[in-house]
């Protein structure tokens, strides 16, 4: 079987680790890079021995794959910019910055036969992976995902920045539809909300409260789901998890065996491979933009309520 031929456009904090992982995958031939940036284009060019290209249109000629790191507002257009040229995406999430244009990618994903995976990595996360085997109809979930302020990624808000991924996930264990949204938060260093909390009322009956900060002095992304005499944690950062039953009139509890290895080698090896075996990929354009709906339901709700106080 012959290599994919794999670039990566935006070779910054999130990009040059997809370039670092293209370099590695045995199936891939990682042909180079863009950037705004020519300097930094230059040097991870030069760090893989790979090709420092000048343009978009240069990028899709050479290569087969793109992944897509830039920021979000540019996901659109360079999207569907690659799309028309025929070239599979693995775009960073969120997907877009609104839910027309990621519908638009979607919809030129599918017309043209193309793969279009959204990077929400916790999906690739090993514990999450294990766990997922033991759940069966969640009746109420919990999810905290703090960090301290990261200098990037402010031209949007905690919800989209970091609050998503747990929202893709939710949506993906509860399969079901939302029927209520509550949600509060606060803007504290950035133009956006930097603390928010939603919570998730579903057609099925589950309730799903998630807690998202960047503004907290240490770093946590947990995740915690009861079920009928069962509740199973998560920890997403330390890749462990426990399962809790109800014996009798006791509580056990039981570590889960986790395999640990890195969620981004993993979302990336499993983009190529969906490529070259015509697989659906495990985080679908589809579904990316599903839980950017509800994000901007939520980042709007924020807004509206802090205009009326």
């Amino acid at each position: 079987m012959s290599k994919l031929k794999v670039g990566v456009v935006g070779v910054g904090h999130i990009g040059r680790e997809h370039a670092r992982i293209y370099s590695q995958v045995p199936n891939a031939e990682f042909v180079g890079v863009f950037d705004q940036d020519p300097e930094q284009c230059r040097r991870i060019a030069t760090q893989y021995n790979i090709k420092p290209f000048t343009s978009i249109d240069e990028v899709a000629n050479e290569c087969e794959a793109v992944t897509i790191a830039t920021p979000t507002n540019t996901h659109h257009t360079l999207g569907l910019h690659l799309l028309d040229k025929g070239r599979h995406l693995l775009i960073e999430k969120p997907i877009a910055d609104d839910t027309a244009k990621a519908r638009d990618l979607v919809q030129k994903a599918k017309d043209k036969g193309l793969i279009l995976q959204v990077g929400h990595i916790e999906r690739f996360n090993p514990a999450l992976r294990a766990l997922e085997g033991m759940l069966t109809r969640p009746k109420f979930i919990e999810a905290h995902r703090l960090s301290p302020y990261p200098g990037r990624s402010t031209d949007i808000g905690v919800v989209l920045d970091l609050m998503i991924h747990d929202l893709e996930i939710v949506l993906h264990l509860v399969k079901s539809p939302i029927v209520s949204v509550d949600s509060v938060g606060v803007a504290v260093l950035s133009k956006g909300e930097d603390i928010a909390n939603a919570r998730l009322r579903f057609e099925n009956g589950c309730v799903a409260n998630l807690t998202t900060s960047r503004i907290s002095p240490e770093k946590l992304r947990k995740i915690r789901v009861f079920q009928d005499d069962t509740y199973l944690s998560l920890d997403y950062q330390g890749q462990s998890g426990e399962i809790y039953r109800k014996v009798q009139t006791q509580i056990t509890r039981e570590k889960i065996k986790v395999e640990k290895d890195e969620p981004l080698k993993l979302e990336v090896a499993s983009f190529v491979d969906c490529i070259l075996t015509k697989n659906s990929p495990v985080v679908s354009g589809a579904q990316a933009a599903a839980a950017l709906e509800v994000a901007m339901k939520i980042t709007d709700q924020i807004w509206a309520n802090n205009a009326a106080k």
